[in-house]
């Protein structure tokens, strides 16, 4: 009996790894950084994770259990990932748990912000967000096909279920499609 626990946590665990990858795929859209303006620097890649995250949490929350704790399997592997890739980048033992810390609070304000504008409706809004924090500007219209990217997004996610996501994986929307802030 007990054995089977273990299995389903750890087929659970290889659907988490493998949705996180999809994740990092996604974020990794070239059109994402060519067509949509997000910088591509290590600061623009965190962003761009940061956003393709939080709109997957997003639909989680809207899901039948275990949704809740498949969204905190992700966010512990996306957390997991990012302290690698600290130390990775040289930063020491002791500098990455306050690095860690920024993240963390740079990653939830993001999602605050995100959601409010996403449940409000509001695309200009999302876009003002989207400026300020993926693009580095305070030039909304500059983050205006982002903005159609992360709003076509939250909808094609709005139709999958949670065998959806842990399955063939999540769908985004082709970044190119969005360029001229449709």
């Amino acid at each position: 009996m007990i054995g089977r626990f273990f299995r389903r946590n750890d087929a659970r665990r290889r659907a988490v790894e493998a949705l996180h990858l999809r994740i990092n795929d996604a974020s990794r859209q070239p059109a994402l950084y060519t067509a949509l303006g997000v910088p591509d620097s290590v600061e623009g890649r965190f962003e761009c994770l940061c956003l393709h995250v939080i709109l997957i949490l997003r639909r989680l929350k809207q899901l039948p259990a275990p949704a809740a704790d498949v969204a905190q399997d992700l966010v512990n592997s996306v957390f997991l990932q990012l302290d690698a890739s600290l130390r990775e980048l040289g930063v020491g033992d002791f500098g990455v748990p306050k690095r860690m810390k920024k993240l963390g609070a740079a990653f939830y304000g993001r999602a605050a912000g995100y959601e409010a504008a996403l449940d409000a409706g509001d695309r200009g809004a999302l876009a003002a967000v989207l400026a300020r924090n993926v693009l580095g500007r305070e030039d909304p219209d500059a983050a205006r096909g982002l903005a159609a990217y992360v709003t076509a997004s939250d909808a094609a996610l709005a139709q999958g279920d949670l065998d959806r996501l842990l399955g063939p994986g999540p769908i985004f929307p082709d970044p190119a499609q969005h360029g001229d802030g449709a």
